[in-house]
């Protein structure tokens, strides 16, 4: 199946249409265009098919000038997604046309005003170079703007409209996934580096507690009362001696496990012992400490209702397609295409289940 990988789409077709349905840039097939599928009687072509292919690399961002294995390989890991996607889309729009849903000419002209301002094409002339461009027709435009205007509005009409959230179930997130509300304990540090000269192989013992010492040195000077953030400033051969020595603020979390267990016996405005590392000797000072932060169930309202809301939404739409695809009539006319679709279905399985 020949795929130009380098095949363009353009901001100002992205734009016009809802990311639920995929562009479709082929016009109207011949007669003598190979048909893959047929979904209650609508077609679905191998140029069409050839057009989603190029979308989904594009979106996987490795699309560029791969080799025939490499292509073979992404084609075979977005294939089976891709046929899915094409078979539920005919499927929802079906659906949409049977309530009724069509696109006015009210409703074209405003969207294509809409595109207009947003690409800033400021006559027809230009519009209808771009789309010459795209290789697309007027028609063609308005098919994909209509296909993509019933697709929402039967998710809107069909799923969306049915989804709601109640207290109870926002306070059972919130009670399940607490952690994930609370901020980490998180510090800033400062530090004096001094480093130890040589190729990080072998051990110069002569250099290495000459760098000890002038750690050392430096860590009792500031014990005595001098200024640590002045001593950074001076001795220090690490990079944050641009700011003083300042690190952070860091996550705890995010430290190794000796760092943090260090840290977190240690005071605010404290300093830690000479510590050795790969490179050198180092002192930190504990600049501040925060302690993790729970928002309360008020505070996070909006955002669990806004999660638990999604999760639904997903899980009645996958039951309303579900449904679609048990009541529809799929006649396959490519064996491969088939296999394509069914492999699909498996992987969506998996995604699904609990991990």
């Amino acid at each position: 199946m020949p795929l130009q990988v380098r095949f363009g789409i353009s901001l100002l077709l992205c734009l016009a249409l809802n990311p639920v349905v995929s562009i479709d840039v082929a016009a109207a097939a011949e007669v003598t265009e190979q048909i893959l599928v047929k979904g209650n009687g609508e077609s679905f072509t191998k140029t069409q098919l050839e057009t989603r292919q190029i979308a989904a690399l594009r979106e996987t961002g490795r699309d560029t000038n791969p080799t025939d294995d490499e292509l073979r390989r992404l084609l075979d890991e977005v294939t089976p997604g891709v046929v899915v996607n094409v078979v539920d889309e005919m499927l929802i729009v079906q659906r949409g046309r049977e309530l009724g849903y069509r696109l006015s000419d009210e409703q074209f002209q405003s969207v294509l005003d809409n595109i207009k301002k947003e690409n800033k094409i400021e006559n027809d002339e230009q519009f209808q170079a771009a789309m010459a461009q795209e290789n697309m027709t007027m028609a063609d435009l308005r098919k994909n703007l209509e296909r993509s205007m019933i697709a929402q509005r039967v998710q809107q009409n069909e799923v969306l409209g049915k989804v709601g959230v109640s207290e109870d179930e926002s306070r059972r997130y919130y009670d399940s996934h607490v952690g994930e509300f609370t901020s980490p304990q998180s510090i800033t540090l400062r530090e004096v580096f001094i480093n130890v000269p040589g190729d990080g192989k072998t051990l110069n013992v002569g250099l290495d507690e000459e760098a000890r010492d002038r750690a050392e040195k430096i860590r009792q000077r500031a014990l005595a009362g001098e200024s640590f953030e002045k001593l950074a400033a001076d001795f220090s051969d690490a990079p944050s001696r641009a700011n003083a020595g300042l690190i952070g603020p860091l996550n705890v979390t995010d430290l190794s496990a000796e760092v943090r267990t260090l840290v977190e016996s240690m005071k605010v405005g404290e300093l830690s012992e000479t510590l050795r590392g790969p490179r050198g000797y180092q002192i930190l000072k504990l600049e501040t400490m925060t302690a993790p932060e729970t928002q309360s169930f008020e505070q996070a309202k909006t955002e669990i209702s806004n999660r638990v809301f999604a999760d639904k939404r997903r899980a009645e739409f996958d039951k309303y397609v579900q449904r679609l695809r048990a009541e529809a009539i799929i006649e396959w006319k490519n064996p491969e295409v088939k296999k394509a679709y069914e492999a699909g279905l498996e992987r969506m399985k998996v995604d699904a289940s609990p991990r």
